[in-house]
């Protein structure tokens, strides 16, 4: 999984089970949105913010389905007030978080919830795991995968700069 990891991440997913994708549009989760909206075997909801997201999830596990929340970090404090539900329910969460805000990020605005990211959601009780190359997003989102379906567990995966890229702001 080295250059066409976000490809190779969907098919993944996909092969785990995962048949819904919740999202609000990013760039950094672009290849996934496609996919997903491409593919007649998924559900792919387009959210207007990322709470949204971690009902749709709940709903997604009492039907017998298992989803995924694609957000950018920036979204990330939109959620917290609703992680409480899957921590409550104890229902299984897993989101992949395209992160902004770390190496190399040339937007000011985005600084402030990238740094914050990482402890806020540990402060809900959610398991993060960072990915930082290619080679790793395999290996992360399998554990990432049987950590929240198999044990019910809050899991972000969180897709750093130094994976995605950073924006260049010239």
């Amino acid at each position: 999984m080295a250059r066409d990891w976000p490809n190779e991440l969907y098919d993944q997913l996909k092969a785990g089970g995962v048949s819904q994708f919740a999202y609000v549009p990013d760039a950094g989760h672009q290849i996934l949105i496609d996919r997903s909206l491409a593919d007649p075997d998924v559900h792919s909801v387009a959210l207007t913010t990322e709470e949204e997201g971690v009902a749709l999830l709940a709903g997604a596990h009492l039907g017998g389905a298992k989803g995924v929340l694609l957000m950018q970090s920036s979204g990330v404090g939109n959620c917290i007030n609703f992680i409480s539900l899957m921590k409550g329910g104890n229902f299984p969460f897993l989101t992949l978080v395209s992160m902004r805000g770390d190496f190399g990020e040339g937007n000011s605005w985005q600084i402030p919830m990238g740094q914050a990211t990482k402890p806020v959601l540990e402060a809900m009780g959610v398991t993060c795991l960072a990915v930082e190359s290619a080679p790793d997003v395999a290996p992360v989102v399998e554990a990432a995968m049987t950590m929240a379906y198999q044990s019910q567990m809050c899991i972000a995966v969180l897709l750093t700069q130094r994976l995605i890229g950073a924006k260049s702001f010239a």
